[in-house]
Formats: structure tokens, C-alpha cells, sequence
């Protein structure tokens, strides 16, 4: 069975509308390139509550999961302690997330012109961005070298956790992608083709379609149906899509299927 990948992205901010998400287009993208494709994806505010829930049952799924966001040091950032209450497991100052950010302190001291003092308010508190549930491990943050954290849970669900900034987490995203689900890449490759149909409705196509997916189980039919496109006017769009080899024999079914029932067809459409 193919394994399947989530997204979940956390912020006030993307639910009030202060700010655009980017995380889900990118993830896409950055899946689609190795071959592998997002099954889900949640929204989540800063609720701690809320993100308890959210990440138990990723947890406990058998999911790749990324979250973005939340993992900060300030009162309104939960998602590190959400995470260690969904696992139930402590918090922890990582050692290795500590020298990082002891290191990272010292060059702001030294951007700064002063001495490095690790017992100032401001050092102390940069610390708790290494503090993670127990037993995480390390994601490496090449932009200023805070590290995110990645935990497995008891269903075998993994989450990845990143900051919201896409300049860090879009490339600690690809790295956790191409340290350790290299040998994944290609397992989603699916492709997809469908036909302009005028002069239906979805009611009469769903035989057809309910036809198709019984007889060839591995793909999915889908309709798009549309009332003032400004190229074909009123029509659905219909197709099948799934992996590579199961999608020729179902679409050639389908184009049989629609001509039996003299339905006008137009251009035909192929994705990749």
C-alpha cells in the first residue's frame, strides 16, 4: 500500500486572512516533483486544544505528515507543546538543539558587538525553540540553523514539524523528503484524462461512472461540471485518473460509455 502524505498548517493568521497560506501550493509542487502526491491537508488556528486533537490522530494514522508553524518560543506558538501532549511525553531541551542555538546566539552577539552572555533574558528564552517532546529528532534549518523536530507516533504516523516562514521550512521539507523518503519517490505518479461532454448532466452520468469504477478499481472517475466556461459555455468535464498503466484501458471504457449514449463530446484533455 502506497503511503500516504499530510500537510497540516497552523496560525491565527491564515484563518483570519492577515496572511496567505503558501505551504499547500509549494508541498504539492515539492511532492509532485519526486513522484508522490498529497492525500490531505488541515487548517488549524493557535489552539492548543485544537492542535491536541489534530495531531493525535495524525499520530495515529500510518501518514508522512508535515505541520507547519507554531513552533516558535513565544505564548502564542503551541504546536511544540500540543505535539508532546498528544504523544504523551514530556518536553525536553534537545542537547544538539541547544548547541545550535547557543551557536546561532553567539553569532547575533557577535553581529551585535557585544559579548555573548548565554544568562541574558533574551538567550534564555531563545533556548525553549530547542525544547521538544521526548525523543524527537532534528530537522536541520539552513536559513539560521533553529532546528525543527520530527516525532513517530503509536499507529505509526510520522509528523515533521517546521517553522510557518516558508524561506526555512520549504527546504527542511525537501530535506526530510530526500534524507529519508528517497525510496518512496515515483510511488505516486498518476496521470489523468477526461473529455468536454455537452448536453449532460451529472445525474445521467453517474452510471456510467459508478460502471467504470467498478470495473477498473484502481483509478477514480471524476466530473467537473461548469455553467459559463468561456470557451465550451455549459458542459462536465469527465475522467478518470489514477497511476499510470490503469488509466488507458478505464478512459477508453469511459469515451465507449459516453458514445453509446450519442452525448457530443469535445476536446479531450491529458495531465500528467
Amino acid at each position: 500500500m502506497a503511503v500516504r502524505f499530510g500537510l497540516i498548517i497552523v496560525g491565527d493568521e491564515i484563518l483570519s486572512g492577515k496572511r496567505q497560506d503558501k505551504h499547500l501550493a509549494r508541498v504539492i509542487e515539492l511532492l509532485g516533483a519526486r513522484g508522490l502526491r498529497l492525500s490531505w491537508a488541515r487548517y488549524v488556528g493557535d489552539d492548543r486544544s485544537a492542535l491536541i486533537d489534530v495531531l493525535r490522530q495524525a499520530f495515529a494514522s500510518a501518514d508522512v505528515v508535515f505541520s507547519t508553524g507554531g513552533i516558535g518560543a513565544t505564548p502564542d506558538d503551541h504546536t511544540r507543546q500540543a505535539a508532546a501532549a498528544a504523544l504523551g511525553v514530556p518536553l525536553v531541551l534537545h542537547p544538539q538543539a541547544r548547541a545550535l542555538i547557543e551557536e546561532r546566539m553567539r553569532e547575533i552577539a557577535a553581529e551585535q558587538g557585544v559579548p555573548y552572555d548565554p544568562e541574558r533574558p533574551e538567550n534564555r528564552q531563545r533556548l525553549q525553540m530547542g525544547v521538544f517532546p521526548q525523543g524527537a529528532r532534528l530537522i536541520p534549518n539552513p536559513y539560521n540553523r533553529i532546528p525543527g523536530f520530527s516525532c513517530d507516533g503509536p499507529g505509526g504516523g510520522t509528523i515533521h514539524f517546521v517553522p510557518g516562514f516558508p524561506v526555512m521550512a520549504w527546504p527542511m521539507i525537501e530535506w526530510v523528503l530526500d534524507t529519508h523518503y528517497r525510496v518512496l519517490f515515483g510511488q505516486g505518479r498518476h496521470s489523468e484524462r477526461s473529455v468536454i461532454v455537452f448536453g449532460a448532466i451529472e445525474a445521467v452520468l453517474t452510471p456510467l461512472m459508478e460502471r467504470i469504477e467498478a470495473e477498473y478499481p484502481d483509478v477514480r472517475v471524476f466530473s467537473l461540471p461548469s455553467v459559463d466556461h468561456p470557451e465550451h459555455g455549459r458542459h462536465v468535464e469527465l475522467g478518470v485518473k489514477g497511476p499510470v498503466a490503469a488509466v488507458p484501458p478505464a478512459y477508453d471504457a469511459l469515451l465507449a460509455g459516453l458514445r453509446a449514449m450519442g452525448l457530443p463530446l469535445g476536446p479531450e484533455l491529458v495531465r500528467e
